[in-house]
C-alpha cells in the first residue's frame, strides 16, 4: 500500500512538472474597473467587462466631438506562487489608440497604434503569492505622430480586443517579435507537384546560460504527419533567436479561395530533454498566385475573378469592441451573398477575423492605417521623423501578426492620399520597400482617387471610384478603366471602392439619381448605381478585383445625410446586421451560384405610379412575373442577372407582385405587396 502510494505521488508530481512546463494562455477580459482620466473623485470607477469601447453612446448618435481622451482600466491579478521560475507576459489584441501599461503602480511600456497587436513581459514586475494591480492608460484623442491622423470613420477608444495573459518556460517561442505568434511558415516555392517550405521560429531564453533544445514541426492534413527536428542551442539572454525549419511536401493540398480552402496544420514544439516545454500551432494554406495586368487574379495556375467587397470591424450599439460571434455574422453574410474577397479597410482587424476568412477561403487585402482625409480636412501624413517611425512600425506589426494567413495576398500602403504640402511619395517607397524586405511572397497595393506618382509606387494599384454617386455617372467608370489600362498596359489595376448609400426608410418609385450630401437616400438608387457599375466592371477582365464600399454600414460621427447623422449608409447590409438591402440581392443573383430570385423593391410598398416596371435579380433560367394573379410575362435574365418587365399596370390598393423562377427541377418563388393610392397621371 505504501508503495501504491508513493507511486501516486510521483505520478501526480510528474503530472504537475508537465503541465506546468506547457505554455498557459489565460484570458483576462472580465472584471476591470473604468474611469475617464478626469473623474478624479472615489467612487469614480464602474465595472466593465473586455472587449470594451468608451464611445458606443456618443460617436454612433452622430456627435462629431465625441469622447476622446485617456481612459483608465485597472483590475487585480492573482500571481500564483508555481508560477515563479516561469515567464508572464501581457498581450493586448488591441488598444484604440496608445496603450500605457502599468504593474503595481510601475510602467511596463507603451504601444502607439490602434489596430495591432502588442505584449510587454511582466516576469519581474510581479509579486508571487499575491494580488497585484494592473492599471492600462489607453488614450484615443489626436495625436501627429501616430497613424491614422484622419478618417471618415470613429476612432473608438479604449481596450476593444482580447486581454491575455501567457505564462511560458524561461525558454521559448517567442512572443515577442512584434506579437507575432514567433513561427513563420515561409512558401519558398509551390506547385500542384510539390511545396518547399521554410518554417522560420523565432526562440526566446531568458536562463543566464545557453539552452540545448529540440525543435520538432508536425505538419497535420495529409495522409500521414509529416515531422522534421534538429538540435538547437538558444543563446542566454535571446529574445527572437530565429532557427530554420525546412520540409517539401509531395503533391500538396492547396488551398484554393471559397473553391476548397484547404490547410494543414503546423506545430512547432520546443523540448527540453525530450519533454515539450512549449508548443505554438499555426495555419498552412499552400497556394501560388499571381496578378496580371490584362487577366487579373490568378490563384494556382486558374484566372479567379475577386468579387469583393469592404468591411470595418465595427457595428452598431458595441462600436468597434467586438466579439467572435460578431465576426462569424460577417463572413457568413458575405458567403451568402457570394462574395470570395475582402478589404479590411482601413486597418489591421482581429486575428480572429483572419482565422475566419482563411476558413472561408475569402481572399484578403490586409492593409496598415495609412489613411488620407477624403472628402474632408487636415491630411493623412506629416514629414515628422517621428510619424513616419510609427508608420514602419505598424507595417512590421500587420506583417508579422499576420504573415502565416493563406488569405491574404496583398498588403496595402495607404489610402487616398494627397501630393500637395507634405508630398508621400518618397515615405510610401520606403514602405514599399520594407513590406518586400519583411515579406517577399506577397505584393504591395494602394488605394487611389488621384492621379500623380502615387499611383506608380506600390506593386498593384487600386482607384477608390465613385461615378454615379459623388457626380457623373456610372458610365465614365467604363471611360476611366479603359483609358488607364489603354495608357499603362503594364499597371495591374482594381477598383478599391465603389458605392452608393442607401437608407431602407427611404423609398421612391421613380427613379433618380439624388444628391449624396442631402438627407435622402433612396434605397432604389444605390440598386441602380451598382447594376450599372457592375455591368461595366465585369465585363473587364483586367480588372484584377473590385471591393464595394461597403459592405456593411458603419459609423463615421461627422457625417450629416441620409436618414439620421453619424452613419455612412453605403453598405449592402444595415449597421445592425439585421436588413439585407436590395443592391445585396443583385450581388447575391450575380456571385452566388445557388439558385435565388429576389424582388426589387420589397419595402417599396407606397407607390404613386400606376404603370411601373417590375426589377427582378435572379440567377435561374427563366423568370415569371404574376400580379394579382394574372401572368404578366416571363423573361431569362440579362448578363447581370436582371429581369426587368416594363409597362406593368398596378390595380389601386393592395397588389400582390409575385415571381417564379426555375433552374433545372428546381422551382423557386418570391412575393412582396405594393399599395396604390393617389396614383399620378401616366
Amino acid at each position: 500500500m505504501k508503495s501504491l502510494h508513493l507511486f501516486v505521488l510521483l505520478l501526480a508530481s510528474l503530472l504537475s512538472l508537465t503541465l506546468q512546463a506547457q505554455r498557459q494562455d489565460i484570458l483576462l477580459n472580465h472584471d476591470w474597473q473604468f474611469r475617464f482620466s478626469h473623474q478624479v473623485n472615489k467612487g469614480d470607477t464602474r465595472r466593465v467587462d473586455l472587449p470594451h469601447t468608451w464611445n458606443t453612446t456618443d460617436a454612433l448618435v452622430g456627435k462629431p466631438d465625441y469622447k476622446r481622451g485617456i481612459g483608465n482600466y485597472q483590475r487585480r491579478l492573482y500571481v500564483k506562487p508555481e508560477w515563479k521560475g516561469r515567464r508572464l507576459f501581457l498581450r493586448f489584441e488591441g488598444a484604440n489608440s496608445v496603450a500605457n501599461v502599468f504593474v503595481n503602480g510601475r510602467m511596463v511600456g507603451e504601444h502607439r497604434g490602434g489596430y495591432g497587436a502588442f505584449v510587454f513581459e511582466i516576469t519581474d514586475r510581479v509579486e508571487y503569492g499575491k494580488d497585484n494591480t494592473l492599471l492600462v492608460r489607453v488614450n484615443n484623442a489626436e495625436q501627429l505622430d501616430v497613424m491614422p491622423l484622419v478618417g471618415d470613420f470613429n476612432f473608438y477608444g479604449g481596450i476593444y480586443r482580447d486581454v491575455h495573459l501567457l505564462i511560458t518556460d524561461e525558454a521559448c517561442v517567442s512572443p515577442l517579435d512584434y506579437a507575432s505568434p514567433g513561427v513563420y511558415l515561409i512558401q519558398n516555392q509551390v506547385s500542384e507537384q510539390q511545396a518547399d517550405v521554410t518554417a522560420r521560429v523565432m526562440l526566446a531564453n531568458a536562463s543566464a546560460r545557453q539552452r540545448s533544445l529540440t525543435l520538432r514541426l508536425t505538419v497535420e492534413g495529409g495522409a500521414r504527419p509529416l515531422v522534421v527536428e534538429r538540435q538547437v542551442t538558444v543563446a542566454a539572454g535571446a529574445n527572437a533567436q530565429a532557427e530554420d525549419l525546412h520540409f517539401t511536401i509531395e503533391r500538396p493540398h492547396l488551398w484554393n479561395a471559397t473553391a476548397d480552402p484547404f490547410c494543414y496544420q503546423a506545430r512547432v514544439e520546443l523540448l527540453s530533454d525530450g519533454r515539450a516545454i512549449d508548443c505554438v500551432e499555426q495555419p498552412l494554406g499552400l497556394r501560388y498566385f499571381s496578378f496580371d495586368a490584362d487577366k487579373g487574379f490568378i490563384l494556382n495556375g486558374r484566372h479567379l475573378p475577386l468579387h469583393g467587397v469592404c468591411r470595418h470591424q465595427e457595428r452598431a450599439e458595441v462600436g468597434n469592441a467586438l466579439q467572435p460571434q460578431h465576426h462569424e455574422e460577417d463572413v457568413a453574410l458575405m458567403r451568402e451573398m457570394g462574395a470570395n474577397a475582402v478589404r479590411l479597410a482601413h486597418y489591421p482587424q482581429a486575428t480572429y477575423m483572419y482565422d475566419l476568412l482563411d476558413r472561408a477561403g475569402i481572399v484578403t487585402w490586409a492593409e496598415i492605417p495609412f489613411v488620407g482625409p477624403g472628402g474632408y480636412a487636415d491630411k493623412g501624413f506629416v514629414d515628422q521623423e517621428s510619424f513616419k517611425a510609427n508608420g514602419r512600425e505598424q507595417l512590421r506589426e500587420l506583417i508579422r501578426q499576420h504573415y502565416n494567413h493563406p488569405a491574404i495576398v496583398c498588403w496595402g500602403l495607404f489610402n487616398e492620399l494627397k501630393e500637395e504640402g507634405d508630398n508621400p511619395v518618397p515615405y510610401v517607397r520606403e514602405l514599399n520597400e520594407l513590406a518586400h524586405a519583411e515579406d517577399p511572397t506577397r505584393p504591395t497595393t494602394s488605394a487611389s482617387n488621384q492621379g500623380g506618382a502615387l499611383n506608380f509606387v506600390t506593386d498593384l494599384i487600386a482607384w477608390n471610384r465613385y461615378d454615379g454617386w459623388y457626380g457623373s455617372s456610372p458610365a465614365s467608370l467604363a471611360t476611366f478603366l479603359d483609358a488607364t489600362h489603354r495608357d499603362y498596359p503594364k499597371l495591374r489595376i482594381a477598383i478599391s471602392e465603389y458605392g452608393a448609400g442607401a437608407s431602407i426608410y427611404q423609398q421612391q418609385d421613380s427613379l433618380k439619381q439624388t444628391v449624396p450630401t442631402s438627407w435622402w437616400h433612396p434605397e432604389n438608387w444605390q440598386t441602380e448605381y451598382h447594376i450599372q457599375n457592375w455591368r461595366i466592371i465585369s465585363q473587364r477582365p483586367y480588372v484584377w478585383g473590385s471591393f464595394v464600399w461597403n459592405m456593411f454600414d458603419f459609423g463615421a460621427a461627422h457625417r450629416t445625410e441620409g436618414d439620421r447623422p453619424g452613419i455612412n449608409d453605403k453598405g449592402l447590409v444595415t449597421h445592425d446586421r439585421q436588413t439585407r438591402k436590395d443592391a445585396f440581392y443583385f450581388y447575391k443573383a450575380n456571385w452566388n451560384p445557388e439558385p435565388m430570385v429576389r424582388i426589387e423593391g420589397h419595402r417599396n410598398v407606397q407607390r404613386t405610379h400606376r404603370v411601373t416596371t417590375v426589377r427582378v435579380f435572379s440567377n435561374c433560367d427563366e423568370v415569371t412575373l404574376t400580379v394579382n394573379g394574372h401572368c404578366i410575362a416571363s423573361q431569362r435574365p440579362d448578363d447581370v442577372h436582371v429581369c426587368t418587365f416594363e409597362g406593368v399596370t398596378l390595380q389601386s390598393g393592395d397588389n400582390q407582385i409575385e415571381v417564379t423562377a426555375r433552374q433545372g427541377r428546381h422551382t423557386l418563388t418570391d412575393t412582396c405587396h405594393w399599395t396604390l393610392q393617389n396614383a399620378a397621371t401616366e
